[in-house]
């Protein structure tokens, strides 16, 4: 292993791009401390505690960047949902298919459009999220509020909305920036970066209520302390194993003689974290809806909706892991096409040992896969209510169980950029060696 982390970090044109990547990166986080002009930020913090968790999710991939109400305030998450929707649309648009499987071109295009509707939901997202802020009193700075007629206030509203979409702009620009000049895939690089600056709250968080602000002054405070480290590390070390895990399909080449070694390795997690997103985002949008909408909270129907879709109450939570079932299913067989696999191995002239080419093949690895699927679903149900089971367990109230998560999305997203940002390392400072070689 240290072999290995000395020919990475002895290789130097490697390690300039890490060091690209890190300043792209401190670029990001010093934006996210610039705010939208004219915005009370302290209008901000009361909104975010009140809303539902799709609100909190925002923040946590923003990199607490919402909570400011900096221009990085949604920051890459509106290419995050651009990019997804192309991807489902691609099913039901004939010329996006077509474009997908035109090599480099196709991808230029799908990528431009990707770009257009994500700036588009950014203006959209940010306008909506400042209206509804707008509900529970005016959100542009007291110095300004005042002389600020009221059927002119909409004007100063889609001013800022137009920066936030600058941001996410800028964002992009950054990530495709990081994907050419530094290392790993840009969007994923920016949303572990936004992620990981939440860690410290988190600890932080735990500190003080077991160590240094306990509500008894007990030994057990230590012990539950210690139990949530290990716990933690016991959920991180299980997330890299099943990140990593794969089942390798053998294949053969009908024109090669003996044993080949050629195998295509499916993930045992292939629909990654995207279920347990999409699952958050439905459930949230009623309540964030609803709590957009009314300024009191105790009505009969926002108690109706939030026991349905909140997923710490019964049927939330049954219809939060229905979803995520049903997500991951149906992204694992979108990303994995068995027909596809099917007939490029026919193209290449190669076959499953064992398997009859053609329709058995395809059933074959349909079946495979959703063997894999079944497994990798139950990782996925069991990491995302993690967080609200051990919420229960160790009593934690509503503002330490946003700051502690033990499991849940950002554990998942953290290990899998941090694999595949190794791979490439690895894989690059390789490719530098033996192009060494013959130079």
């Amino acid at each position: 292993m240290w072999n290995r982390i000395l020919k990475v970090l002895s290789n130097k044109r490697v390690m300039l791009r890490f060091g690209i990547t890190l300043a792209i990166i401190a670029v990001m986080r010093f934006l996210s401390y610039v705010t939208v002009p004219l915005f009370d930020t302290e209008s901000i913090t009361a909104f975010i505690q009140s809303s539902g968790s799709f609100i909190a999710i925002l923040n946590n991939f923003s990199g607490q960047a919402l909570s400011r109400f900096s221009v990085m305030a949604l920051g890459i998450s509106p290419y995050i949902t651009a990019s997804i929707a192309i991807q489902l649309l691609q099913m039901v648009i004939p010329s996006f298919k077509e474009w997908s499987e035109q090599g480099d071109t196709g991808k230029r295009k799908l990528n431009q459009i990707t770009r257009y509707i994500a700036i588009g939901l950014a203006f959209i997202q940010g306008f909506a999220l400042i209206i509804g802020i707008s509900v529970n009193g005016s959100v542009i700075i007291p110095s300004i509020e005042a002389s600020v007629v009221t059927q002119y206030r909409y004007f100063f509203y889609f001013y800022m909305a137009l920066v936030i979409a600058g941001g996410t702009a800028i964002a992009i620009f950054l990530a495709d920036l990081i994907t050419k000049k530094g290392v790993g895939n840009g969007t994923s690089m920016l949303i572990v970066a936004g992620i990981v600056t939440s860690l410290p709250s988190m600890w932080t968080t735990v500190w003080d209520k077991y160590i240094a602000n306990p509500a008894t002054d007990s030994f057990f405070n230590y012990v539950w302390f210690v139990v949530i480290i290990l716990i933690y590390v016991g959920v991180l070390l299980g997330v890299v194993f099943m990140q990593a895990a794969v089942r390798k399909i053998p294949v053969q080449y009908a024109n090669r003689q003996g044993k080949s070694d050629s195998n295509i390795p499916m993930k045992i997690n292939s629909s990654g974290v995207i279920p347990v997103i999409f699952a958050q985002t439905l459930l949230s949008i009623p309540l964030t809806i609803v709590g957009l909408a009314t300024q009191d909270g105790t009505t009969s129907l926002t108690n109706w909706i939030s026991s349905i879709f909140t997923y710490n109450q019964p049927i939330g939570f049954i219809l939060y892991v229905i979803l995520i079932v049903v997500f991951s299913f149906f992204y694992a067989f979108l990303m994995v096409n068995p027909h596809k696999i099917s007939n490029n191995l026919s193209k290449g002239n190669a076959y499953v040992p064992g398997v009859r080419p053609g329709e058995d093949t395809k059933d074959y690895i349909a079946k495979l896969l959703f063997k894999i699927t079944v497994i990798g679903t139950t990782y996925l149900v069991v990491l995302a209510v993690m967080p609200i089971i051990t919420a229960l367990i160790f009593g934690f109230n509503a503002t330490e169980a946003q700051a502690i998560t033990l499991g849940g999305t950002s554990l998942l997203i953290i290990v899998g950029v941090a694999l595949q940002t190794t791979e490439q390392l690895e894989t690059d400072a390789n490719q530098e060696t033996y192009s060494g070689l013959f130079s």
